[in-house]
């Protein structure tokens, strides 16, 4: 590897700082060698963290002359690499400034976090970590091709990517809610119930149903019988069992695909069509039956 922290000196935020990387790094295989990487820019070491109740950890100085990034052994390997990669980006991100004890800690929650209060510096830069860590493990120019292989949103390329790119299925899945042009949302259940949803604001419409709440009787969770680790089929839903119809408004046509998961996880992918004008409407002759089965006949081609 060619690219040195010098290489990335005026760049500051965590889409920058990615974009000079590969800049300099235009041939990175996939997976992205993460550990490799980290070496090449100043991590002197990798290793388990001896701390228990945290996901990950940085020990450097104020200065950030090196560091050591620290990770749950325990964890899977998938989970391992996001959070090193979260870790280097606490380093590389110029704001991340670490504790008196030249510290970053952080637990399983930061590496889900994606929003923070605009006093919450804290939260913040765990929200900046995250970001660099999906846009170094799942770079933009490539994902952006392999996500678009496939015809339409489908949850089973979302777990083939997951492979590719030796990432969670999860942090996968929000990365390709935010890459795939059709309106599509990732939600992942516990137990029955909205754990996280990842909803792209600008092209998905509001998501009725709230993290913590069991997940409608209506969904396809419920209405088949699934088999760990075996997608579900693409199904036509009642769009306003997931999301609010507006009085007067036509509602979209809204698909769910379900994959279920061990120890009662699972995740849901919902896509829509946004409803078109009856005089433009080429499905508008059609039963939702018959509208569902000329959708699958494509998507499966």
């Amino acid at each position: 590897m060619a690219v040195s922290r010098m290489d990335l000196a005026d760049a500051a935020s965590p889409d920058r700082i990615v974009m000079e990387i590969f800049k300099h790094e235009p041939n990175l295989p996939i997976p992205v060698p993460i550990e490799s990487l980290c070496r090449q820019l100043d991590i002197s070491a990798v290793q388990p963290l001896q701390t228990a109740g945290y996901e990950g950890g940085l020990i450097t100085d104020r200065d950030k002359c090196d560091g050591i990034i620290l990770f749950n052994a325990n964890s899977p390997e998938t989970r391992k690499r996001f959070t090193i990669a979260h870790e280097l980006g606490h380093f590389l991100i110029p704001s991340h400034v670490p504790s008196a004890d030249g510290q970053f800690l952080c637990s399983q929650q930061d590496m889900f976090r994606l929003s923070a209060g605009e006093r919450d510096k804290r939260h913040r830069m765990e929200v900046e970590a995250n970001r660099f860590a999906s846009r170094l493990l799942l770079p933009a120019k490539q994902f952006r091709i392999d996500v678009a292989a496939s015809k339409d949103p489908d949850i089973q390329q979302v777990a083939a990517l997951a492979r590719r790119y030796n990432v969670s299925k999860e942090a996968l899945g929000r990365a390709y809610a935010e890459f795939r042009e059709e309106p599509t949302a990732i939600l992942i259940t516990k137990d029955g119930k909205l754990l996280r949803s990842y909803v792209p604001p600008t092209k998905f419409p509001f998501l009725s149903v709230r993290n913590g709440s069991p997940i409608p009787r209506q969904s396809l969770l419920w209405r088949r019988r699934h088999e760990v680790g075996i997608a579900s089929d693409l199904d036509e839903a009642d769009a306003g069992v997931w999301i609010d119809i507006e009085r007067g408004k036509r509602a979209p046509t809204l698909y769910e695909q379900v994959l279920p998961q061990k120890q009662g996880f699972a995740m849901i992918l919902l896509t829509i069509d946004p409803p078109a004008d009856d005089d433009h409407d080429p499905d508008g002759d059609r039963t939702a039956k018959e509208r569902l089965q000329h959708r699958q006949a494509q998507w499966r081609r």
